[in-house]
């Protein structure tokens, strides 16, 4: 039987996280301090460290967190492909989709990448959580394709991780202009004409169909 701390555990970890995001959201990652942290979340120092080793820990605990949101979310538009009649721009937009989590999310994100280039070892680190989360997009763009009768004609892990610099330039010129340009927009226009360019029928029978 588990002690009560130890239930607690994911508890205090839900709050820290939820508190950071907020903080970080506010101050920016250099600016929100452990201390407001842990005010938010009504805990401890004590309580911050026995589950975090530092800021930096705290937001690949929250990357990890949004990685699975997003693969959730990519992963229920491709299981619905069959019932829409544009299946690529139900997925695109569904990429693009643009609440305020996802607006804080990007800001915090955009920050943290400016620190890790900065920083060799965290650029490591923010690698190696990137390549995990691309391997899940990468099966995602493989159910896609099959989805679709395609079959790729390109390598799928650098396919995601164009779709990836598109989806992250179109935010940031859409959070600037944003009566200008809506985040969705650049995705939708030209990654399905990606997409046709770099794979080709799944059989001879369909290209001859």
């Amino acid at each position: 039987m588990p002690k009560g701390p130890t239930k607690r555990r994911p508890q205090t970890t839900a709050r820290l996280l939820d508190a950071a995001l907020e903080t970080f959201a506010e101050r920016g990652f250099y600016g929100a301090s452990i201390e407001e942290i842990c005010e938010r979340a009504g805990f401890t120092r004590g309580a911050f460290y026995s589950n975090f080793r530092n800021k930096e820990a705290l937001f690949f605990a929250l990357f990890d967190l949004h990685a699975r949101r997003v693969v959730d979310r990519l992963a229920h538009a491709v299981d619905e492909l069959e019932d829409t009649e544009d299946p690529v721009r139900t997925v695109l937009t569904r990429m693009s989709a643009l609440d305020e989590a996802e607006h804080r999310w990007y800001l915090l994100s955009t920050e943290f990448t400016l620190h890790a280039i900065r920083h060799p070892d965290t650029a490591r680190t923010l690698a190696e959580h990137d390549r995990l989360l691309r391997e899940e997009i990468v099966h995602l763009l493989g159910r896609l394709f099959d989805r679709l009768g395609r079959r790729p004609t390109v390598d799928l892990d650098s396919l995601a991780r164009l779709t990836a610099a598109v989806h992250e330039g179109s935010l940031a010129q859409s959070l600037v202009e944003p009566e200008r340009l809506a985040p969705e927009e650049l995705a939708v226009t030209y990654l399905p004409l990606l997409i046709d360019a770099v794979s080709e029928p799944s059989s001879p029978r369909d290209a001859a169909g």
